[in-house]
């Protein structure tokens, strides 16, 4: 029953009229553009230029301006230059990631001028007549005309269980239609929708789940708070107890602070996912999340939905078996009035309309549309009863089984067509229900399954199969495809505590009729235990287990619901696209895990160098100048290019403990260097030009060192990068060493150099030695507790 203003409301039939809609648009009556994935223009500029790097490094570079430091500024260009490329990598994916939006956008079925067409969803306008069904999500607030529908609200209450509406009930913007069919009229448009009001909750994301970030954001807060402190200390000590020249204290602070800043690792990091998510659009994969390709890097558990994903979605009926009471029945003709009647638009109802002729002969007086909740559907028609179409185990269990026992069914799906002499109420238990027929809809494997899912296994993903249908059929053609483990299935419908739902998840590969709310439940449980999930999946019965997923996948030719809320959408819904993604994720995960430590090496070595200087009142050894020299060639130019190999290696451990191990080593020798050159200083006799040159080449060598142990093994990129590298600093020092504020290295300073660069290399070995024999002992410890646990 509609509001008692309905007749404001217009004609469901037929709509709003060209000219009404036009009015509408005049007025500022018109949805607005919806959220996009992508950032603004604005935002990228905002992101890549107003970040504390940059503002840490503008006022270090305004100090020395201040000072007429000219030649150790060298270093604000090449920050120009990395911020520069970085915003053109993200407008570069922008545009991509845009163009691939447009095709993954959801649209909206209205009725303008009696007639139905398909249009974008900011074309609405208020007032439109929409037509909604199974798999739409409801993309403004609206009032149901005509019809029923059932809805999940999840994604704005939070709550899961279908919710029933009939004309007069309001549709929330955000919400998903799980079965029925109806026509609504649009009441909000643009910022005034309910899912508007809540900040889009409808179409928001988990917060970003991303290790290089908030490891990133830990380096931040740490050199956030230690650069004001340490500059401010640096520049008192060297002004007011050494009595440098303002000039002099100005340009050893701004060199200490800029060695602490890893300034070219966020860059590279943004970089790195901007190239792989242009790599994907190149393969029809939208990635609506930049994070997202981390997210799937780690993923140890790919959970499968089998329709769409493992089979090609295009179901057809292959055979119809009839019981002596469907022939009696004229079941075809029953059949027929039913499709003629029926909402449902599912691919299953969908190969049901193409086999069966529909007829109006029966007109029904009542229908309950198909739900994945209750996994049957059915129809009212006077004086014969109630038709039923659904999960044979839901209708009349053990009954298909014995109709079907003289085939080879193997893999198909079987619907049981039942009939009830009465009505039947879909929130009560079903009445015995007599068999009319057995329907056998088969759906064709991928052609490129086996190979996608053998690819999986060899990288040591586990996989798991979810599906509604009957676990036996699940089974049987997953067998067929190659899936690893096939024979270990299970009954979802008997399955009803957490801790049977969590065992499960532990034990079986192969899930059958399982619920919309048990496939969030399995993700949750496999979670639970440390691992990290994927789901892939293409309708609303996935939505849940999308949401919770640590990393969703959906297909384009699945419902809105689910390539709205997931972070990846495969737009020619092709599996084997898969490996791809998985492969770029990986790349851009061990690439910069690989490299980072380079840079922290700096980062290190500067902070605990300040500190010394510190403490024996001696000014920072090096300026500005040379710090960007190593920057730019040291950390910068190999770094830049190893980024981009291609390293699919599965991946271990976690990014801040890997890079923290890579780099303290080389950091540490570094400063072992430094404080035995401070000690034996009165007996090297050392001229102060001699005895920079000596920490200067020391520093740089290390650095070189850090390179080729991330280098390892080689090949032969690494090779040139790193050869080039090497003879490009030691040149550079050489032809440049005016520039620098070097003096060229004497004899005594070679053979010294020497001796310290064994001592370095000792003291790496060393400390790599002790960190590896901790972390063995630490292993060994967390083995021997769970031993105990467990016994």
């Amino acid at each position: 029953m509609l509001p008692q203003d309905h007749l404001c409301y217009p004609n469901p039939a037929t709509g709003l009229t060209a000219g009404q809609v036009q009015t509408k648009k005049e007025n500022g009556r018109q949805n607005t553009q919806p959220e996009k994935v992508t950032k603004t223009s604005g935002q990228i500029l905002k992101d890549n230029i107003c970040t504390l790097f940059n503002l840490f490094n503008l006022l270090i570079a305004i100090a020395l301006a201040f000072v007429g430091a000219w030649s150790n500024m060298v270093f604000i260009l090449i920050i120009a230059l990395n911020t520069l490329i970085g915003i053109v990598q993200e407008f570069h994916a922008k545009k991509l990631v845009d163009k691939l939006s447009l095709l993954s956008m959801p649209t909206a079925k209205v009725i303008r001028d009696g007639i139905s067409t398909e249009i974008s969803i900011q074309e609405l306008v208020e007032e439109d007549v929409i037509e909604l069904d199974a798999g739409r999500q409801v993309c403004a607030d609206s009032v149901i005309l005509t019809g029923g529908v059932e809805v999940n609200e999840s994604l704005l209450t939070g709550e899961s269980d279908p919710i029933p509406k009939s004309a007069g009930s309001h549709l929330l913007s955000g919400s998903f239609i799980i079965s029925g069919k109806c026509r609504a009229c649009v009441e909000h448009i643009g910022a005034e929708n309910y899912a508007s009001k809540i900040a889009h909750e409808a179409k928001k994301m988990r917060g970003v789940q991303s290790e290089l970030l908030s490891s990133m954001r830990k380096v931040t807060r740490f050199t956030g708070y230690l650069i004001p402190v340490l500059g401010v200390l640096l520049f008192l000590e060297a002004f007011f107890l050494r009595q440098d020249t303002l000039n002099h204290a100005v340009v050893t602070t701004a060199a200490g602070l800029l060695g602490m800043l890893p300034k070219g690792l966020v860059l590279l990091i943004s970089i790195s996912l901007a190239v792989g998510i242009i790599a994907l659009s190149k393969k029809n994969v939208l990635v609506q999340e930049l994070f997202a390709l981390e997210s799937l890097a780690h993923v140890d558990t790919l959970c499968l939905d089998k329709t769409g994903t493992l089979t090609q979605g295009k179901m057809q009926v292959e055979e119809v078996i009839q019981t002596e009471l469907g022939r009696s029945m004229q079941f075809h003709e029953l059949m027929g009035s039913f499709l003629q009647y029926s909402d449902d638009n599912n691919a299953t109802f969908q190969a049901l309309n193409s086999y069966f002729s529909k007829n109006n002969s029966l007109v029904p007086v009542h229908k309950i549309p198909f739900s994945s909740e209750r996994k049957w559907s059915a129809m009212t028609f006077d004086q014969i009863g109630t038709l039923l179409i659904g999960a044979p185990e839901r209708l009349a269990d053990g009954m298909a089984e014995k109709i079907l026992q003289k085939g080879n069914y193997d893999g198909k799906r079987i619907l049981l067509a039942g009939i009830v002499r009465g009505t039947v109420n879909q929130n009560s238990p079903l009445p015995p229900v007599e068999c009319l027929a057995c329907i056998v809809i088969s759906d064709p494997i991928r052609p490129n399954a086996a190979k996608t899912l053998a690819y999986f296994q060899k990288e040591g993903v586990d996989l798991k199969l979810i599906s509604g249908d009957n676990p036996v059929t699940v089974s049987s053609l997953a067998l067929q495809a190659g899936f690893p483990e096939a024979e270990r299935y299970i009954d979802m419908s008997n399955i009803t505590t957490e801790t049977e739902i969590e065992q499960a998840a532990l034990t079986y590969s192969v899930f059958g009729r399982v619920s919309p709310i048990q496939k969030k439940q399995l993700v949750q449980a496999l979670q639970k235990h440390g691992h990290s999930v994927a789901m892939t999946g293409d309708g609303v019965n996935d939505l849940l287990a999308l949401r919770e997923a640590d990393c969703s996948i959906a297909v384009a030719e699945g419902s809105d619901a689910a390539r709205q809320v997931s972070q990846v959408v495969l737009l020619d819904s092709n599996f084997s696209s898969l490996p791809a993604v998985l492969g770029e994720g990986r790349r851009v995960v061990n690439n910069i895990t690989r490299v980072a430590g380079v840079f922290f090496v700096k980062t290190i070595y500067s902070v605990l160098l300040s500190i010394v200087c510190l403490l024996f009142n001696i000014p920072f050894p090096f300026l500005p100048i040379q710090i960007t020299l190593i920057d730019l060639i040291i950390e910068g130019y190999p770094s830049f290019f190893m980024s981009f190999e291609p390293d699919s290696k599965k991946i271990t451990g976690h990014f801040f403990p890997s890079v923290m191990e890579r780099a303290i080593p080389n950091a540490i020798s570094i400063l072992v260097c430094f404080l035995v050159s401070l000690a034996m200083s009165p007996f090297l006799q050392l001229s102060t030009e001699q005895a920079g040159i000596l920490l200067y080449l020391l520093v740089g060598t290390v650095g070189i060192q850090a390179v080729l142990k991330a280098s390892w093994p080689f090949n032969k990129l690494r090779v040139f990068l790193c050869s080039t590298m090497t003879v490009g600093f030691y040149l550079a020092v050489f032809l440049f060493h005016p520039l620098l504020q070097v003096s060229l290295p004497s004899g005594i300073t070679l053979l010294l150099f020497a001796g310290f660069v064994l001592l370095s290399f000792l003291v790496e070995r060393a400390v790599s030695g002790l960190i590896q024999w901790r972390k063995k002992k630490t292993s060994h410890n967390c083995s021997q507790k769970i031993a105990t646990k467990q016994l």
